[in-house]
């Protein structure tokens, strides 16, 4: 068996090559544009990596999508992405099998697999980058409801009103991503009456700088998003959360409120049964999780 593990991201999509094991051989990556181009140039980067026969395409993407159709749905962050038969159109050019995942599944099962999630079996993955998704791992089983759609935590509503994010003000994403976190500063700064930086990356680096004006929007993103996970901690009592992208590298100005946060609104013996750490695959997750849905799907993995 070969895979071939597609990532279709916000800014970039990455092609790999991987054999029956999930070990890679080959990576290309590449810039995520409109729908038919990307589509033209994912078709033709594939083309390039296959060797054998025994096909199977992992395919990874944000949602809305509906997994079992093989359909990407209009992804907020894939603006004209409508109703695309991702599966049954690599199929049709190349044979073989296609599935279809969503994103924060995929990377539940990347962590899961190889990283830091190994061994555990109540998981939750967030994404936590340019959207806000998480992928739940129940019981040892990937846990994807009715149609693929379940863990969107980053439609939640967190206030009434507040950056938006998914389609919707106050929600998870709209406080919580990097572009919902850039969403706050500027929010922020129109209410004091100043200006602030372009960029989640920017607002970091400046309150690393001691910009006390960019730490306290890390402060209240991060408080937003231990609120956000003290819902997920009481329905689903986790031994893990896996927090991924920003995390990682602004877990810094991050943890701290949501840690107060997560404390203040989560049943104490839940939260005492959880660890939240970050991911360990780091950039590879792009990679890894297709490769991860790929052997999921076929079997070799759970």
């Amino acid at each position: 068996m070969e895979i071939i593990g597609v990532d279709i991201g916000g800014t970039k999509c990455t092609v790999v090559r991987a054999d029956a094991e999930g070990a890679i051989a080959d990576t290309r990556s590449f810039p995520t544009g409109e729908a038919q181009d990307t589509l033209a140039k994912l078709y033709d980067v594939a083309r390039q990596l296959i060797r054998g026969t025994d096909l199977v395409f992992g395919v990874t993407c944000g949602g809305p999508l509906d997994a079992r159709a093989g359909l990407i749905l209009s992804p907020p962050n894939l603006p004209g992405w409508d109703e695309v038969p991702i599966t049954r159109d690599l199929v049709a050019c190349f044979g073989g099998s296609a599935y279809l995942m969503n994103d924060a599944d995929a990377g539940a099962l990347a962590e899961w697999r190889w990283g830091a999630a190994r061994g555990a079996e109540d998981v939750i993955f967030c994404t936590h980058g340019t959207g806000f998704g998480a992928g739940l791992i129940l019981g040892g089983r990937l846990y994807e409801g009715a149609t693929g759609a379940a863990g969107e935590i980053g439609h939640v509503r967190l206030e009434a009103d507040g950056p938006v994010g998914y389609g919707k003000a106050g929600s998870v994403e709209g406080f919580c991503s990097g572009g919902g976190i850039a969403r706050l500063a500027a929010r922020m700064a129109r209410e004091m009456g100043t200006e602030a930086p372009l960029t989640a990356r920017d607002i970091a680096e400046s309150a690393r700088d001691g910009d006390g004006f960019c730490h306290d929007v890390m402060k209240a993103s991060g408080r937003q998003l231990g609120r956000a996970l003290a819902v997920l901690v009481d329905l689903f009592n986790p031994e893990v959360i896996v927090l991924g992208g920003i995390f990682p590298r602004a877990g810094d100005l991050l943890g701290d409120a949501m840690e107060e946060a997560l404390r203040e609104e989560a049943l104490p013996h839940s939260v005492g049964a959880c660890r939240v750490v970050p991911a360990e695959l780091g950039g590879s997750i792009g990679e890894r999780a297709p490769v991860a849905a790929a052997l999921y799907r076929t079997g070799a993995l759970g």
